[in-house]
């Protein structure tokens, strides 16, 4: 979305990752020729993004089976069944999921149906998931094939790390994503619907309200069957009516659910990016735009990487008890390193200091594409200052 002739134009190569701003995208990578182009003017700004598996269920089901890759999966019942999933060429012959599976078959007589397998489409999940959490400890799991991320802590570069992201997915996976990208969850949730199968949609501040004007009531996240119902009685059928309407009106009429009809309908969402788990590690990484086997590049590089993940760590309320040096060569062969520290912190100083002694040994001339440091073993700050007070005041033990 967005003009290519607006000043200071965001965009980024969906293929490679290279991005930049200007006056004009480019129609294709300068580096990689690829035409994948995304340009916003706000596309170095926004930092919320939404992640959603395409045709999940099918595309696991295709997953080692390349004799369909190019046909019509269906993942359901029986003839009286329904369609749980379905792939995107079954979708082409008008299937749906939900649908009766008799009359999927009527209209895609040559699909290939395949029973659901949760237990697989679990475990797959989980990889997706893990991989998100490799770039982000703020990933907010939705469902089984899709989560928030919240990127802030990548300043200008969120966009970058998306497609990088993506990239990773499918070939460490072999599925493929869809990401919507914006300053709060409603709307990234919408964007990542704009553009699929593999597709990257960005929504931005400017143009909030006005994309959102003439959507159903019913695409403002909470609004139900029942309320969209009563609120169209009420003479309100699209979001540009929830605009015109007087705040204090639809709070005095709908509530607390008033207030954030008022505040969705013009694009505001103060919902923040929840992680699904207890914090277990922190991590900040980068890619090279070409491997490098420069010790002082790598080792600049890393610092700058725990400058980045200081403030984070300090944040937190947690303090780590483990280094991590992550590296990844030019042959996509991962090598990570840890160590001990002598006693847990939130300090960066020493978590750096450790990854450098890490970095000298596995530093063997080896070209590296990636670089990352992290915190692991973390724990809360109170939680080891409590332990350290039972410490002091415990009583001796004589023999």
């Amino acid at each position: 979305m967005g003009d290519d002739d607006l000043p200071g134009l965001g965009w980024l190569c969906r293929a490679c990752g290279t991005s930049g701003t200007g006056k004009r995208a480019p129609n294709r990578c300068p580096v990689c020729a690829a035409p994948r182009i995304v340009a916003h003017p706000e596309l170095h700004s926004l930092s919320i993004a939404h992640i959603d598996c395409d045709a999940f269920f099918a595309t696991v089901e295709k997953l080692g089976r390349p004799d369909l890759t190019h046909r019509p999966v269906i993942v359901g019942g029986g003839h009286r069944g329904v369609v749980a999933a379905c792939c995107y060429v079954a979708r082409q012959f008008g299937v749906r999921s939900a649908m009766p599976m008799f009359k999927a078959l009527e209209r895609c007589p040559d699909a290939v149906v395949i029973r659901p397998d949760h237990g697989r489409y679990a475990a797959v999940g989980r990889r997706v998931k893990a991989l998100m959490r490799t770039v982000t400890p703020l990933v907010e799991s939705v469902s089984i094939d899709e989560a928030y991320l919240d990127l802030s802590d990548h300043p200008a570069g969120a966009a970058r790390v998306l497609a990088q992201l993506a990239l990773m997915i499918e070939r460490d996976i072999g599925i493929t994503v869809s990401i919507g990208l914006s300053y709060g969850k409603f709307l990234a949730k919408m964007a990542s619907d704009l553009d699929k199968p593999r597709g990257f949609a960005v929504i931005g501040r400017a143009e909030a309200a006005g994309f959102l004007a003439p959507r159903p009531v019913g695409a403002i996240h909470g609004v139900g069957a029942a309320l969209a119902r009563r609120l169209e009685a009420d003479g309100m059928r699209i979001i540009a009516d929830l605009q015109a309407a007087d705040p204090r009106t639809l709070i005095r009429d709908y509530g607390a659910m008033g207030a954030q009809l008022a505040a969705q309908a013009h694009g505001e969402d103060r919902r923040r990016v929840v992680p699904s788990r207890p914090l277990k590690s922190l991590s900040a990484e980068t890619t090279f735009s070409e491997p490098t086997t420069d010790p002082q590049v790598l080792r600049e590089t890393l610092a700058g990487l725990a400058r980045r993940l200081g403030p984070r760590l300090a944040a937190s309320g947690k303090v780590a008890s483990t280094a991590v040096l992550k590296l990844k060569t030019a042959g996509f062969d991962t090598r990570t390193r840890h160590r001990a520290l002598d006693r847990p912190t939130n300090a960066i100083g020493p978590i750096l200091s450790a990854a450098e002694a890490l970095l000298i040994e596995a530093a063997d001339g080896t070209a590296f594409r990636l670089i990352g440091i992290g915190a692991e073993a973390l724990r809360p700050l109170a939680e080891v200052e409590a332990d350290l007070i039972d410490g002091l005041t415990a009583p001796a033990h004589h023999q």
